[in-house]
């Protein structure tokens, strides 16, 4: 029996190594990380498409299946992802990834029997298949590390954004006559019109669907295209700063 106990405790320590990214050369591991990534994207591509298709069906009963298998490895394996012993077996359908992990799984479920049209949700569900992609992806989660990192300067600069995009917002809202007195169409017919248009300018994108018509809304959207540069250029430098410091740091640690 002790025996038994120790060739299980094994035999789970082998599938977390298998199922969590690769590491250290494990080659078992590195073709389970690439297979799960092509089953994701695969996933994903009847979402690329406006009708339904027969071949759908197959790719969404076979994507799901093992998500399911992956959902329930990962869950069986959970004390040593979570290192609560016994415990952890209770935590882990709480934790993040468990939760995107089932969310991803759930739209699926209603294919696959009568008894799951009560977990039926939109197509749009579908698409958090795609953070899975992040756990099989070193570069995506040290970019997540830099954000992080750098969370406090980014909310600041968040804050200046979102308080500059209301001012601009609120003064091209009152300086506009909402109405265009050359042919009578609509500019600013609402403040959600002048918040869009505020954000559009503030992030230089600028579509053109609503243009200001009076030389005082002209020179408030130069002004709001200028600090937008400004404004969009300073997150920019601290990541791509921060990001290249990460990479140094893990390339580093490599070599020792």
């Amino acid at each position: 029996m002790a025996n038994l106990s120790v060739t299980l405790s094994k035999v789970r320590k082998r599938i977390f190594e298998i199922i969590e990214q690769s590491k250290d050369g494990d080659k078992t591991s590195l073709v389970y990380d690439l297979a799960m990534l092509v089953v994701i994207i695969v996933s994903i591509i009847p979402l690329t498409f406006a009708h339904d298709h027969p071949v759908f069906h197959t790719i969404e009963v076979v994507t799901v299946t093992i998500f399911i298998i992956d959902y329930l490895l990962r869950w069986i394996t959970a004390d040593y992802k979570v290192g609560r012993r016994g415990w952890s077996f209770l935590i882990y359908p709480f934790t993040g990834w468990a939760i995107i992990d089932l969310l991803s799984i759930l739209p699926g479920l209603s294919i696959m029997g009568k008894g799951f049209k009560i977990f039926r949700v939109t197509r749009m569900l579908r698409i958090l298949r795609l953070f899975k992609l992040v756990r099989y992806s070193e570069k995506i989660q040290v970019f997540g590390k830099v954000l992080y990192k750098e969370r406090g300067v980014l909310l600041g600069v968040l804050g200046i954004s979102m308080f500059y995009v209301f001012l601009t917002a609120l003064i091209m809202f009152n300086a506009e006559p909402h109405i265009d007195p050359q042919d009578g169409s609509v500019t600013f017919e609402t403040f959600f019109d002048a918040l869009y248009w505020a954000t559009v300018t503030l992030t230089t994108v600028g579509y053109g669907d609503l243009t200001p018509v009076t030389d005082l809304g002209r020179f408030v959207s130069m002004l709001s295209s200028l600090f937008g540069v400004a404004i969009i250029a300073l997150p920019s430098g601290i990541i791509t700063a921060s990001y290249l410091d990460e990479l140094r740091a893990i390339k580093k640690e490599k070599e020792l």
